[in-house]
C-alpha cells in the first residue's frame, strides 16, 4: 500500500488552481458529506466478529526506508488490525537495506504458513524496484491488490484482491444510495493504485466510464458530464465548482498536507453544487484501513480453503 503519493500531481501542476479547499463543515453547504468513519467502524466491527469464527489471522508488513507518512501509516494498519483481532507482524528496514534482502524477507513470508496477508509499504527508497517487490509476494497474500494476476482477474470483472482505496471509494457510493447503473462515471488520474482499479470497479457496476489524466485536453469538458466523479491526482483544489455536474457525486481521494491541514482535489465550495461529496479528511482515508483488514480476512478465506483461489 501506498502512502499519500499521487504519481500525476506534479503533471497537473501546470493548470491554474484555485484557493486552497475550506473545511468542509460550513453549515451553508448543500451536499450531502459521505463520511467514511461510521461505515469504516462497522466494517471493521464485522471483520473483528469474522477474524474471530475463523480463529487467528495475520496481517504483515513491510516498510523500507525513513518516509514519515509511511510510518504513520503502518502503525495506523497494525494498531486497527490489532483492534480488529488480526495478528500483526511489522517488519521494518532501513533504506540501505539492499533489494535483494527485502525480496528475501518477503519470500520469508510467502512461505510462512502462520502469516495470511502481506503488504509492501510504497514508496521504496529511490532505486529499489517497486514492481519487482511487490510482484514478489505471493497473489494470495497480497492483500494490496497489485499483483497482476488480481489486477488482471478485477479486469476480467472476476475480483479477488482489490485495491484497498479503490474498494473504499465503491462502499461509500453504495452506502449513500448514489445511481452507479447507466450513468456517466469520469475518473481523474490513472494509478494502478486508485484510478484504474476504481474505474474498473465503476465499469463493472454498468457506469459509462471515461478516465482522465495529465494529457487530456479541456479536462473541465470532461468532469462537468459526470454524474460521478472520482478525483485522485494529488493536486489540491484542482476540481472547481465550474468543473461539477450540478447534483453529482463527488469522491475526492486526493489528500495533501498544507500549512492549514489536509487538503483534497475537490475545492469545498464544489459542495454548492454536488449532491454528495466526501470530506478531506473523514472522507475515503477512513474506508482504505477498513477494506484492508477486510483483504486480509479474504486472503485468510483463501488459504484456509473456505474460497477458491484460482492456480498460478
Amino acid at each position: 500500500m501506498r502512502a499519500a503519493v499521487f504519481p500525476e500531481a506534479g503533471r497537473f501542476r501546470g493548470r491554474a488552481a484555485p484557493s486552497f479547499p475550506q473545511p468542509l463543515d460550513s453549515p451553508w453547504m448543500g451536499a450531502v458529506l459521505m463520511r467514511g468513519a461510521d461505515l469504516a467502524q462497522r466494517i471493521r466491527a464485522d471483520v473483528a466478529r469474522e477474524a474471530e469464527e475463523l480463529g487467528g489471522t495475520c496481517l504483515a508488513t513491510v516498510l523500507v526506508g525513513d518516509d514519515p507518512a509511511s510510518h504513520v501509516y503502518v502503525t495506523r494498519k497494525h494498531e486497527a488490525a490489532e483492534a480488529a483481532g488480526i495478528e500483526s507482524r511489522d517488519h521494518r528496514l532501513p533504506a540501505s537495506t539492499p533489494e535483494e534482502d527485502v525480496l528475501a524477507l518477503v519470500d520469508e513470508l510467502n512461505e510462512d504458513d502462520g502469516v495470511d496477508g502481506i503488504l509492501v509499504q510504497l514508496p521504496l527508497p529511490p532505486g529499489m524496484d517497486e514492481a519487482r517487490v511487490t510482484e514478489s509476494v505471493l497473489p494470495v497474500k497480497d492483500v494490496d491488490g497489485f499483483h497482476p494476476v488480481n489486477q488482471g482477474h478485477l479486469l476480467l470483472d472476476k475480483p479477488l484482491h482489490v485495491p484497498a482505496t479503490a474498494a473504499g471509494c465503491m462502499e461509500l457510493l453504495r452506502e449513500h444510495g448514489v445511481p452507479l447503473e447507466g450513468q456517466e462515471a469520469v475518473v481523474v488520474g490513472r494509478s494502478q493504485i486508485v484510478g484504474k482499479p476504481v474505474s474498473l470497479l465503476l465499469l463493472a457496476a454498468n457506469a459509462t466510464v471515461t478516465i482522465c489524466h495529465s494529457r487530456t485536453t479541456d479536462l473541465a469538458a470532461q468532469t462537468r458530464r459526470a454524474d460521478v466523479l472520482v478525483a485522485a491526482v494529488g493536486r489540491p483544489g484542482l476540481i472547481t465548482p465550474a468543473m461539477v455536474k450540478p447534483g453529482a457525486a463527488v469522491v475526492d481521494v486526493g489528500i495533501t498536507r498544507a500549512e492549514h491541514g489536509l487538503v483534497g482535489d475537490v475545492d469545498a465550495q464544489v459542495a454548492e453544487v454536488a449532491g454528495w461529496l466526501t470530506p478531506v479528511p473523514g472522507g475515503v482515508g477512513p474506508m482504505t484501513i477498513a477494506m484492508l483488514l477486510r483483504s486480509t480476512l479474504l486472503a485468510a478465506r483463501f488459504r484456509r480453503g473456505l474460497l477458491a483461489f484460482p492456480a498460478a
